[in-house]
């Protein structure tokens, strides 16, 4: 199971680059705060540029805040994800409606 750090710096930058089109259709820029040993921050541009970049490049639509572990269950099961928001395990700041389009990546 992947962590954090090899799904926003290989896996998800790869899915991107991939179908570029399909990220777009999102339209949205997130940043992931992941807290955990392979934690850290991230943006992910769904909208103009498809990518993902180290850090909080500050043109969120929204913002999720997770452990590592938690990022670990919805890499495995994007499903999982409004579970772990019922749980206040997943914090969901901004457009909150726009999270519930990941999963179109994710899965």
């Amino acid at each position: 199971m992947a962590d954090a750090k090899t799904d926003f710096g290989t896996n998800l930058p790869n899915k991107l680059a991939a179908d570029p089109e399909k990220a777009k259709s999102v339209g949205a820029v997130f940043v992931f705060k992941v807290t955990g040993d392979n934690g850290g921050v991230w943006t992910m541009n769904l909208k103009d540029n498809p990518g993902v970049t180290v850090g909080d490049a500050g043109n969120a639509d929204c913002t999720l805040e997770l452990s590592d572990e938690s990022w670990q269950q919805i890499s495995a099961s994007p499903g999982s994800a409004m579970a772990l928001y019922f749980q206040g395990k997943l914090k969901v700041s901004g457009n909150a409606m726009l999270a519930t389009k990941l999963q179109t990546i994710l899965a």
